[in-house]
């Protein structure tokens, strides 16, 4: 079976095509017989973009068919708690609260949420409890934005 980024790498040339950006592929459900794809693009996504990506990846699966085990594909936009993958999306998003998921422990813990402070090529800094760690990309399992709702009055 494929890793993810051996899938992305056959997903992401025709995702783009369409106009879209391959935000996050994920194994979910019990035994991973979710296969997920987050998609983005300027405007936004509609359910319509979804089909649309979904059709598209659906052949290449069938084609290729990288995945020995059955599974239900699911294309989505990315939603309030997207997920934060390249580069590109910790800087986009600078200054938001996010929650980040290390694979091994960093200064004693391994889950962080606070404000993204800054991010380059390797890492991020992230401020949390009044401390600023410096996380690198490679050591993350996961990253998403932490939605922020307002009291109403």
């Amino acid at each position: 079976m494929l890793n993810i980024e051996q899938l992305r790498a056959l997903l992401e040339p025709s995702v783009e095509s369409l106009g879209y950006e391959l935000l996050h592929i994920e194994f979910a459900g019990p035994g991973g017989g979710i296969l997920r794809l987050y998609i983005d693009a300027p405007g936004g996504i509609e359910v319509d973009d979804c089909e649309t990506v979904s059709r598209q990846v659906s052949l290449i699966l069938d084609v290729e068919d990288p995945l020995k085990n059955a599974y239900t594909l699911e294309v989505s936009s990315p939603g309030l708690d997207r997920p934060l993958v390249k580069p590109e999306h910790f800087q986009k998003f600078a200054g938001e609260l996010a929650k980040i998921v290390m694979h091994t422990h960093i200064l004693g813990r391994r889950r962080f949420t606070g404000k993204l402070i800054q991010a380059d090529d390797t890492q991020v800094v992230l401020e949390t409890d009044g401390e600023s760690y410096e996380l690198p990309y490679e050591l993350m399992e996961s990253a998403r934005l932490e939605p922020v709702f307002e009291a109403r009055r």
